[in-house]
């Protein structure tokens, strides 16, 4: 299983990725609730062989400069890095968003929905509640914390898994 984060100042979305990386457990919850989460999920009397993955703030080269609410995101992957750390005793995977781009969509300039139908594209229709699809019940920031679980998943488990 994958435990991604798409890391915000104040809330956060996250994504347990099950079998087939299907999203089997999400949300976009508080900051101090995913510490809960976390510790929940990480804690040695729950673990099953999750692997944790978090984007990664980066520089954009946009020359313009970075606002307090990029520093307090930065301040918040800190915190969740120390809790894992705590529980694990090990560093999780950092996830850039350019990379999440690259994998996903293959350009650089992908937007969110791009990302957004890529997914769709890759592992089937969102659905309805009479009918739910493989991303039921996903929305807005979720969609980047699968994309965070996704490329982890691409870059590093994917051999992994054919070969054996």
């Amino acid at each position: 299983m994958i435990f991604a984060i798409d890391p915000g100042n104040e809330l956060s979305a996250y994504v347990i990725l099950g079998d087939g990386l299907r999203p089997t457990r999400f949300g976009k919850i508080t900051n101090e609730e995913l510490i809960g989460v976390i510790r929940a999920t990480f804690s040695p009397s729950a673990y099953e062989d999750h692997r944790f993955a978090i984007e990664m703030i980066g520089h954009y080269g946009t020359g313009m400069p970075a606002g307090k609410t990029v520093f307090d995101t930065c301040v918040w992957i800190g915190r969740f890095v120390q809790e894992y750390y705590a529980l694990q005793g090990k560093e999780p995977t950092f996830i850039m968003r350019k990379d999440e781009k690259i994998n996903l969509c293959g350009n650089m300039k992908a937007k969110d929905s791009n990302i957004r139908q890529a997914l769709i594209d890759r592992f089937g229709v969102v659905g309805t509640k009479k009918n739910p699809g493989w991303f039921y019940g996903v929305s807005k920031d979720v969609w980047q914390a699968i994309a965070v679980g996704v490329t982890y998943y691409d870059m590093y488990m994917k051999g992994e898994n054919e070969d054996g």
